[in-house]
């Protein structure tokens, strides 16, 4: 087991171009998600009109931190649910329950970070709003 391991380790030698063509993999899988889910869509034009208000109520560096960050996660959390359907779908090509359970569950984890990046969004932009519009918060 430890030849094996160390064998691995020797043929797996850091290469420069080997890392710039893992960087073609990862596009690749940016152009899948935004083929075949509408909602990576939604999400991307959310994001352009969040930054488009950041930039108009110019929030803070540390605002900025966590809009970004937070639509990003978004953004992940719907390549990792694209690649568990892709993989259910591969190794479950007949409707079974887990592969459904999976399905949703991956789902879930999406939703949880959509509604974790509006709550983000809403303390951060609500009371520039209503200082626009001269309501108290």
């Amino acid at each position: 087991m430890e030849e094996n391991i160390t064998n691995i380790t020797e043929e797996k030698k850091f290469s420069l171009i080997a890392r710039l063509r893992s960087f073609n993999h990862a596009f690749r899988g940016v152009a899948i998600v935004f083929k075949t889910q509408h909602n990576a869509w939604i999400q991307l034009g959310v994001a352009v009109v969040v930054v488009i208000m950041g930039v108009f109520f110019k929030i803070s560096y540390i605002e900025w931190a966590l809009v970004v960050t937070s639509m990003f996660a978004v953004l992940s959390a719907e390549a990792f649910n694209t690649a568990l359907e892709i993989d259910m779908d591969l190794t479950s090509p007949n409707f079974h329950p887990f592969a459904k359970d999976t399905k949703d569950v991956a789902s879930a984890g999406v939703l949880f970070i959509v509604i974790g990046a509006s709550i983000v969004g809403l303390i951060i932009f609500v009371p520039k709003i209503f200082n626009i519009l001269n309501l108290q918060v």
